[in-house]
């Protein structure tokens, strides 16, 4: 550690900081304006959010909001990327054991509670968003439907489902990610102390889709 003083006051003067690279410094600007978006969009839709606000609110001008988007939209497009990029991380951690429905619906539901109260902004923004037309809605399903594809592929680990065609297991995810959509509402909107009526409400749909599994006859 450097002994230089501070003449003026006679104090040790701190080594300086880790030299941050300007890409870096973009980076993050970038993510103060995503995360301040966000926030601001925890009670309203995405269509009555203006640049400005969006700017002040991050602590830029609003010119060097364009530094790091074109647009509104552009904006919105990013934050719907980084909402479901976080659905994505809860589907890599609800997978368990491949040779049991039941355990890889109590893990599902597990991690969609876990997921939806750690990061319910992101989770708002989607749900909201998701019938609101235009290009965010676009995105939203565009995403959903990369979500439900990696779904599909992992219920292709399941025995009796090798035989399943692509597109009947495509179907099937799509059912599944139906009930996690309304377990998501539902959980957004739950009174206090009602996530575990919500959650048991879930396992049991769950169970109603799955139900079937064994008696359909792939095409």
């Amino acid at each position: 550690m450097s002994n230089a003083v501070d003449i003026r006051t006679l104090e040790p003067v701190s080594e300086p900081l880790t030299p941050v690279s300007r890409q870096e410094r973009k980076l993050r600007t970038r993510q103060v304006l995503l995360d301040t978006a966000l926030e601001l969009l925890a009670d309203r839709p995405f269509a009555t959010l203006s640049l400005r606000e969006v700017a002040k609110g991050a602590g830029l001008v609003p010119t060097a909001f364009y530094r790091h988007f074109a647009s509104m939209e552009e904006l919105g497009v990013a934050l719907v990327e980084e909402a479901t990029r976080t659905l994505r991380g809860m589907i890599r951690s609800a997978r368990t054991d491949p040779d049991t429905y039941q355990g890889m619906i109590s893990a599902s539901v597990t991690t969609l509670h876990r997921f939806v109260r750690a990061n319910e902004d992101h989770f708002r923004f989607l749900t909201r968003e998701r019938y609101a037309g235009g290009p965010l809605a676009q995105a939203i399903a565009a995403e959903l439907r990369l979500f439900s594809g990696d779904l599909a592929i992992d219920l292709a680990r399941f025995p009796k489902l090798r035989e399943w065609s692509t597109e009947d297991l495509h179907m099937l995810a799509d059912l599944i990610v139906s009930v996690m959509l309304t377990t998501i509402v539902e959980l957004l909107e739950a009174r206090p102390g009602g996530d575990a009526e919500i959650t048991g409400t879930a396992e049991k749909r769950l169970r109603l889709v799955l139900l079937g599994v064994p008696h359909w006859k792939s095409s």
